[in-house]
């Protein structure tokens, strides 16, 4: 086959090593800030103005008015009003039940510092008898949500990108305490984590609603910390915009690893508020923010698109995190290619393949005692569709395997030597994992 099958060959294995996906084109917020800029809306004169002749039109209608009448004043002193209002939203109310819950997230990393720093400012060579060491330096932040008590145990909800690449993690209440937390487990596929704190002086619990019961249009409140703990349980207000989006993910390369199936909302979500609430206005958790679109592919910068990972979801993978420290998903145990990236005459002449066939996945390798393997698959089978669905490219045939559980028997065709053929497999957990590979040839094997 073509050079161009290179780095687009993947196996399934059951250890879990895919790349992490890093939810596409959001960053996490950083820990030190260079500026920030703010700016001030200067509408408020017109405003003041229509405010002002409406109100002469109800003082005219027999309605008391508050207004002090011109030169009355006779000092020239200001004074405030003793008029006060008392505002009770909805989403007041939902936020003072679910504030106490929010935390922010810090990550901290193993930064190379040196034992002779000032000597170094007065000239002194860090070869001269000074030895180096490693630090932790606050690498990033974001946010995440405490779902449950166990004892003293509190348990904590975040991304798993905000928690990647830690050497040890800090978690910052709402009310400013400072507490050392410990990592239970993460998921890349679906970019959640778990933490756990000593919980004593936590005393809010966040509980999750049901994400399938949402409606586009009603109101979604976003809280966490955007641009860090600086900023902690920043409310903002929106609506939800879908239900369900599918929305690609990439690893840190930057190749795609997958799609996710998101909600989508307008309230602002800044880098910062990843692994933060998204709630309903009965204070429940329908979402845990993950990411947000900020400009397209062209550059075009783009406004009020964040996703946020559905809470049914979030609720299965946090069991199973608690419980096994990670997800186990089922594997075929094989390395395989696009079809796409296939030359049209090696799949003639190769592959053999029908030219109605034009999407897929081709196999380039089983592995031993492979799901796969035992169902009668071998190298240059061309595999189109898992349980009934098409399959046109290596993302989707992740995907399709993702949602089904160990043991689950599922139907697959494929072509082997041209010719159509349909077998069951049986998902179980392989001698291998899931994971990127490449290859100098068509004919290589990983």
């Amino acid at each position: 086959m073509a050079d161009n099958n290179n780095n687009n060959q993947n196996q399934f294995n059951d250890q879990q090593s895919t790349p992490e996906p890093t939810p596409q084109p959001r960053k996490r917020g950083q820990v030190t800030m260079t500026k920030v800029a703010v700016t001030a809306a200067v509408a408020g004169l017109l405003g003041g103005g229509v405010a002002y002749g409406g109100m002469n039109y109800l003082n005219n209608s027999g309605v008391t008015s508050t207004a002090v009448p011109a030169g009355t004043n006779k000092t020239g002193n200001t004074k405030t009003s003793n008029v006060t209002l008392n505002v009770n939203s909805q989403a007041t109310k939902a936020f003072n039940q679910v504030k106490g819950a929010m935390v922010s997230v810090i990550n901290l990393q193993k930064q190379n510092s040196s034992d002779n720093t000032l000597g170094e400012l007065f000239g002194q060579s860090s070869s001269s008898g000074s030895t180096s060491k490693s630090a932790l330096e606050e690498a990033s932040e974001g946010s995440g949500v405490v779902y449950k008590k166990s004892g003293n145990t509190a348990y904590i909800v975040t991304n798993n990108h905000v928690v990647s690449g830690s050497s040890a993690l800090r978690v910052v209440t709402s009310s400013g305490k400072q507490l050392q937390a410990k990592l239970v487990g993460k998921d890349s596929v679906t970019d959640l984590a778990v933490l756990k704190v000593n919980g004593s002086s936590l005393k809010t619990v966040a509980s999750f609603g049901d994400s399938d019961k949402i409606k586009v249009g009603e109101t979604a409140l976003a809280i966490g910390s955007p641009l860090g703990s600086q900023y902690a349980t920043s409310l903002t207000e929106g609506i939800i915009s879908a239900k369900k989006r599918t929305i690609e993910t990439t690893n840190s390369a930057g190749t795609q690893t997958g799609n996710a199936t998101v909600i989508q909302t307008d309230a602002a979500i800044n880098p910062g508020n990843s692994g933060g609430a998204l709630i309903n206005v009965g204070g429940q958790v329908i979402g845990i923010t993950s990411s947000k679109i900020a400009s397209d592919t062209s550059g075009t910068s783009v406004e009020g698109m964040g996703f946020a990972i559905p809470s049914k979801e979030v609720v299965n993978i946090i069991n199973q995190l608690v419980k096994k420290g990670k997800v186990v998903r089922p594997a075929l145990g094989i390395t395989y290619v696009d079809l796409a990236n296939v030359s049209s005459s090696q799949q003639k002449s190769i592959l053999k393949l029908p030219s109605s066939v034009d999407a897929g996945v081709v196999v380039m390798s089983t592995t031993s005692d492979s799901p796969a393997k035992k169902a009668g698959l071998t190298k240059y089978d061309v595999i189109t569709e898992l349980g009934g669905h098409q399959i046109s490219d290596q993302s989707t045939l992740r995907d399709l395997l993702y949602k089904y559980k160990l043991n689950d028997s599922v139907s697959m065709t494929y072509y082997h030597n041209g010719k159509k053929k349909t077998t069951t497999v049986k998902l179980t957990e392989t001698s291998s994992q899931l994971k990127s590979t490449s290859s100098t040839s068509a004919n290589s094997e990983s």
